[in-house]
């Protein structure tokens, strides 16, 4: 039997569905929210501080790619787990990432981040999650239609938890990088920086 005769959905209808998803979440989420994180953003920009992305699986990729980015735009950022990754102190800001905002490794390092008098960001689907609960701040991103049983990350993924269409938080990790995507484009009109600005930081060794 062919795979085009025996599946219900196509990889377009996939394609349709998933992006639909990220359009109704766009209205779902907060604009003072995202306004406060922004400015927080830019008050360590102008003050010199650190910011610290903590996130484990691929939404730990989008926290990747969204560094990479405030790293084009002149942020003094880094990405836990990095060997060169330095302290973090007082003043400096953790963006914490986790859709369930039950994942240990992110939960332990915001409460220790917390303790040092570092400001925490959580990015999360879940508001009264044990990290939002934690945070300085929170930005609420939709995407995760329920919450694993397992809290550990990676029993999560030996168990192979899923949700229909879009298995292992996958609507929740798309609509996260929509989201960190446009938050760039938000603070290079801030900034008033140009796409040409961000390439003279971009990686000349390729």
């Amino acid at each position: 039997m062919s795979s085009k005769n025996s599946n219900k959905y196509s990889f377009k209808q996939f394609m349709k569905e998933i992006s639909e998803y990220v359009c109704k979440a766009s209205d779902m989420i907060n604009d003072y929210e995202v306004d406060k994180f922004t400015n927080i953003l830019l008050e360590t920009l102008q003050n010199n501080k650190k910011i610290l992305i903590v996130g484990t699986g691929r939404s730990g990729l989008a926290g990747k790619a969204f560094a990479m980015r405030l790293m084009h735009l002149g942020f003094n950022v880094y990405v836990l787990g990095d060997t060169i990754t330095p302290a973090i102190y007082g003043g400096d800001v953790v963006i914490a990432i986790s859709g369930s905002g039950i994942t240990r490794l992110v939960i332990t390092a915001a409460s220790t981040a917390k303790e040092i008098g570092a400001k925490v960001i959580a990015i999360t689907s879940y508001r009264d999650s044990p990290l939002a609960k934690i945070a300085d701040h929170v930005v609420i991103v939709p995407g995760r239609t329920k919450i694993a049983r397992e809290n550990d990350y990676t029993v999560r993924q030996i168990l192979g938890e899923h949700e229909p269409l879009a298995p292992l938080g996958t609507l929740f990790e798309i609509t996260l990088n929509v989201f960190f995507d446009s938050l760039v484009s938000e603070l290079m009109q801030r900034l008033g920086k140009t796409e040409e600005d961000l390439k003279k930081r971009h990686t000349t060794i390729e």
